[in-house]
């Protein structure tokens, strides 16, 4: 991307660290989230397990 362009705040980016592929997830006006294969499979793998984690941890709402 061209330093004279910004990525939207809620789009996810594809790009190239080291000559790998990465990923950027948005996670607020602050930045992103960036990640390569490797964190990506096993987020599909464990995807189960990290939303049961979010549940269980996330502040309950009144």
């Amino acid at each position: 991307m061209p330093e004279n362009e910004t990525a939207k705040q809620d789009e996810v980016t594809v790009g190239e660290y080291k000559g790998n592929p990465v990923i950027t997830l948005p996670i607020g006006p602050r930045g992103g989230f960036t990640f390569g294969l490797t964190k990506a499979r096993a987020i599909i793998k464990y995807l189960d397990d990290i939303k049961s984690f979010i549940e269980k941890n996330e502040p309950k709402q009144e």
